[in-house]
């Protein structure tokens, strides 16, 4: 190990893991989870623990500012002078997913449990690490007495809604954040725990819930099966408009876009380095098993093609209760993931559009939407950065950085894009095989985590010389 990799090695140690697993037990979920969150004060005890480890550990002459807007999230915003021309803006965010059932035997969300290399627990790998793992790469980079831009480092706790709170603060603290010509986000995935990955694209998001009401009341199943049609039976009818229930395929065309070429060739440098990993890391079950396609068609399936998926329902009782009752009324709540260049308010109406229009048997039919969240393409990546993020990943890893895009959403990387279009991106993360981020037995691969942190300190000291 080099001297720096044995300083991140002891930082994790003795500074960091012992905070994250402090982290990891504040039941801290997104507001679209919590709309109490502010009485229930999950968030206020999470942001004390970020402002803390920052005020500790911020580097000389940082100041801190804490963004607080009557009825919204709260932000920390660290602001880092340096040494060397340019502006380099880190994510991270704070916010949790909700707890999810099917956590293994001593195991739970709220729970840090280490086992060897893994952290389990909610938020430890999405993305309670980054704030520390930010500051941990500013020390190293300090500790080498090499110079760095101003390193600007920005955590909001409201990403797993659709981060719905953060415009209003990166207009209060535009004079802070400046015009930042580097953005380093570390709320992204890993193909493998072997090499640096680069996030190239980010699907967008249109969620909401669809209701069909179909009596004012239950009634005797064997009465009115037959006449009445069942409310399910509605909204099955409605989800085939929207997905093909043969080929899976999204119906209407303003849910798909055209891939760029280079996003193809990305994705088959990518299969060809993950193999059969493209699909095995996922806890298939039985005889379950994906579609027939070559890998890259696969990777592009999931980063550059629309997918439907339902994620929760109300109206339907537990099967320890379910008589034979016609339900009068079952809602949805539907996860539709949308090409990068796709735009989210467009495909929101869209959906509205057809499930509205000419409903089933003429049952009742309504929507309500979460806020869309915008997906995202990155800028061609400069040849300095291009090299600096192989010369990293060799560097830690011994193996080159691999190109990818993401199937999931970080609205902030749509919102930076259009504010900063001339900006540079790094967007990485250590949601790798099993970690599970947004599921059960979520965990953050340690040792990743700190080689990905001794690499996001070097393409920050590149970034001062390029």
């Amino acid at each position: 190990m080099t001297a720096t990799s044995t300083f991140i090695d002891r930082f994790y140690e003795e500074e960091i893991l012992p905070v994250l697993c402090e982290y990891i037990e504040v039941p801290n979920v997104s507001v679209l989870f919590d709309p109490d969150w502010e009485a229930n004060g999950h968030v206020e005890v999470a942001l004390q623990m970020g402002k803390a480890f920052m005020e500790k550990h911020a580097p000389e002459g940082a100041r801190l500012h804490v963004g607080r807007i009557p009825g919204r999230t709260p932000l920390l915003l660290l602001d880092c002078p340096g040494d060397a021309e340019g502006t380099i803006l880190m994510y991270g965010h704070l916010d949790k997913q909700p707890e999810m059932v099917g956590w293994r035997e001593g195991l739970g969300p709220w729970k840090a449990v280490r086992e060897g290399d893994l952290l389990y627990g909610r938020g430890g790998a999405d993305d309670g690490y980054a704030l520390f793992a930010a500051l941990a790469a500013l020390k190293a980079v300090a500790r080498e007495g090499r110079p760095r831009a101003r390193v600007v480092l920005l955590v909001e706790f409201s990403e797993e809604s659709g981060s719905p709170d953060l415009p209003a603060y990166i207009e209060q603290f535009a004079d802070v954040i400046g015009s930042p010509d580097l953005v380093i986000c570390l709320d992204s995935g890993a193909g493998n725990y072997e090499q640096l990955w680069s996030t190239t694209s980010l699907r967008g998001l249109v969620s909401g819930t669809i209701r069909a009401d179909v009596l004012t009341e239950g009634v005797h199943s064997g009465d009115a099966g037959g006449i009445v049609p069942p409310p399910f039976l509605v909204l099955r009818k409605l989800l085939d408009r929207l997905e093909h229930p043969v080929t899976d395929r999204i119906i209407p065309e303003i849910f798909h876009a055209e891939i760029p070429e280079q996003r193809v060739r990305q994705a088959e440098a990518a299969a060809a380095t993950l193999g059969s990993d493209t699909f095995d890391r996922f806890p298939w079950a039985g005889g379950t098993r994906h579609a027939a396609l070559p890998l890259s068609e696969l990777i592009l399936n999931r980063t550059w093609r629309p997918n439907l998926a339902v994620t929760g329902a109300d109206g339907l009782p537990p099967l320890a209760k379910a008589g034979n009752v016609l339900l009068p009324q079952v809602t949805l709540n539907i996860s539709m993931r949308i090409p990068p260049t796709v735009d989210p308010v467009a495909a929101q109406e869209a959906v509205r559009e057809v499930v509205l229009h000419d409903p089933p048997f003429g049952a009742k039919v309504s929507v309500d939407f979460h806020e869309p969240a915008p997906g995202w393409n990155a800028p061609p990546l400069a040849p300095w950065l291009g090299e600096a993020l192989d010369d990293a990943s060799q560097a830690v890893w011994g193996k080159p950085a691999i190109h990818m895009g993401e199937g999931g959403t970080i609205p902030f990387m749509g919102m930076l894009g259009e504010r900063f279009p001339e900006a540079q991106f790094v967007i990485t993360g250590v949601l790798g095989p099993g970690s599970n981020a947004h599921g059960p037995n979520e965990f953050l691969h340690i040792p990743y985590v700190k080689k990905l942190t001794e690499a996001i300190g070097m393409v920050v000291a590149r970034h001062a010389s390029h």
